[in-house]
């Protein structure tokens, strides 16, 4: 199983605002991450889950936290207190990758040993104090770059 995390960072390695709030509404952005993600599961901390408000359609939404209020509220949600029992159930259920879409906590948790990155690198810097891990380029390389208006892509592999 291969476990990918994707994100939008800005110029100034924002990822959004504590507050839950996006620091940013890109369009074009946001169907990068929906064809990208569309069909595969996609885990998240409860923080991120909140911003979103409710469960993204067809994908498996597993979110990580220890509250089970989530599970009476969205029964469509799976819910894990731990990444590492988010990724045994998904390996049991023989997917053939996840996405992993945040926080930075998660992040953090998920840089360690994920396969792939895919990050939408914005061309300008934004408001927020939430920050994506630093990218330690011993580790990753980056495979491919591909250029949009508001953003380019780049895809890192491991390498170690």
């Amino acid at each position: 199983m291969k476990k990918i995390i994707i994100s939008a960072i800005a110029k100034n390695n924002v990822i959004g605002k504590s507050s839950g709030e996006m620091s940013w509404h890109s369009k074009e952005e946001f169907s990068h991450f929906k064809s990208t993600t569309l069909g595969f599961p996609i885990i998240m901390g409860r923080k991120t889950f909140d911003s979103l408000g409710k469960p993204l359609k067809k994908r498996l939404n597993i979110v990580l936290t220890s509250n089970n209020k989530l599970i009476n509220d969205f029964p469509e949600i799976l819910t894990f207190d731990t990444l590492e029992k988010a990724y045994e159930f998904c390996i049991k259920e023989n997917y053939e990758k996840i996405f992993i879409i945040g926080g930075s906590q998660i992040y953090n948790q998920a840089i360690k040993n994920a396969d792939e990155l895919i990050i939408s690198y914005m061309k300008f810097s934004a408001e927020g104090d939430v920050f994506f891990p630093e990218i330690d380029h011993f580790v990753w390389e980056i495979k491919s770059i591909i250029n949009k208006k508001e953003f380019d892509i780049y895809t890192y592999t491991r390498i170690l």
